[in-house]
């Protein structure tokens, strides 16, 4: 029976939108767990995200770069201890060894997100895209949460982040 362009219109846009799925499905050795967006103050221009990576995969893997649409701008980076005093560093890749986990986490490796384009909201869930160095994407939502810093007594504040400006 020979297909109708209806038919054929039908297989085009599957195709379509198999099309766009696909790149956050290519990343199958990269898995994220326990992704959250920290509630800021509604006057706050910054936020950070956190997440537990896995690599199932056989060979290592870095996370090269981030983008989501809550910000304009979003950075990779870490804490690091400069004669005695912890500061926030951009950092140009995140490893993730082969069979291992990297956990980004407050004062340690996190995804900053600077400029935001809105208020979040807690509860509402925030879109994050990770490239890969193997030019594999992985797209994932996190919620936006309060996070708990040990020791600061804050609560959804950004302890190191104030008046952070774009690198």
């Amino acid at each position: 029976m020979p297909a109708t362009p209806l038919h054929t219109l039908r297989l085009a846009l599957a195709g379509l939108a198999i099309s766009f799925v696909t790149p956050s499905v290519l990343a199958q050795s990269l898995s994220v767990e326990e992704a959250q967006v920290r509630a800021v103050p509604p006057v706050s221009t910054t936020s950070a995200a956190f997440m537990v990576l896995h690599n199932g995969g056989e060979a290592d893997l870095a996370v090269v770069d981030a983008r989501s649409p809550a910000a304009r701008v979003a950075e990779l980076h870490n804490h690091v201890d400069v004669d005695g005093v912890m500061q926030m560093r951009r950092v140009d890749g995140i490893g993730v060894p082969a069979g291992g986990t990297t956990e980004l986490a407050p004062g340690g490796l996190h995804l900053m997100l600077i400029d935001l384009v809105a208020p979040l909201q807690e509860g509402e869930e925030v879109e994050i895209t990770l490239v890969l160095d193997n030019d594999e994407v992985l797209t994932l939502s996190a919620p936006v949460r309060r996070i708990e810093v040990m020791g600061s007594g804050m609560s959804g504040g950004m302890s190191g982040h104030g008046g952070h400006q774009a690198h």
